[in-house]
């Protein structure tokens, strides 16, 4: 991620992101009452509003994101609630060696993974295949790119990729906020 990218997801947080709306993902909710509690790592964790709904289910949750704002605005919920979430601020490229001693049952992203460069998207990926514990769940949110515009997003490719190191167990296609083709994905560590 480009740094004038870095520069706005700050800014952004000075106000209320237009994608932090308070609200859990249906798929998030589907996944927790599907799924025994165990061990949760929220990549881009926002202000923790998935966190904290894994946490108040039984979830061992650490949240991850590289907006230190972000990451108070989540610390304040989880007093507020009551909530025991580790929030760390780091790049998800960049993750502390001790989130390495770990396997997690599920590793979330809700819009992280789209907005990395190629190279980025690798690093993700490589330390995915690390920290997933066996049939551990990547549960994946993310929009495609158009092809002739350079903005971020998903391409098939990416997909493909990785479905070379993790099977994909469900792709529910949609749009998101602005219309753009998104889907949500369910790959899993075998």
């Amino acid at each position: 991620m480009n740094f004038l990218r870095r520069l706005t997801f700050h800014l952004w947080y000075l106000y209320r992101p237009p994608w932090d709306s308070g609200i859990v993902a249906p798929e998030v909710v589907a996944y927790i009452q599907t799924h025994q509690p165990g061990r949760a790592l929220d990549l881009g964790c926002g202000s923790g509003t998935s966190s904290l709904a894994l946490a108040n289910a039984g979830w061992r949750v650490t949240g991850v994101d590289f907006v230190p704002r972000a990451i108070r605005i989540a610390k304040r919920k989880a007093k507020k609630i009551n909530a025991s979430v580790n929030f760390i601020v780091t790049d998800v490229i960049r993750l502390p060696h001790y989130l390495f001693a770990n396997f997690y049952d599920l590793v979330l992203d809700i819009g992280c993974f789209h907005g990395l460069a190629a190279e980025q998207k690798q690093k993700y990926l490589d330390n995915l295949e690390t920290l997933l514990a066996p049939y551990g769940t990547w549960l994946l949110y993310g929009f495609f790119k158009p092809s002739e515009n350079p903005s971020p997003g998903l391409l098939e490719a990416d997909i493909e990729g990785v479905q070379q190191r993790l099977t994909l167990v469900k792709r529910q296609d949609g749009m998101n906020m602005k219309a753009r083709p998104s889907a949500w994905f369910w790959f899993e560590k075998v």
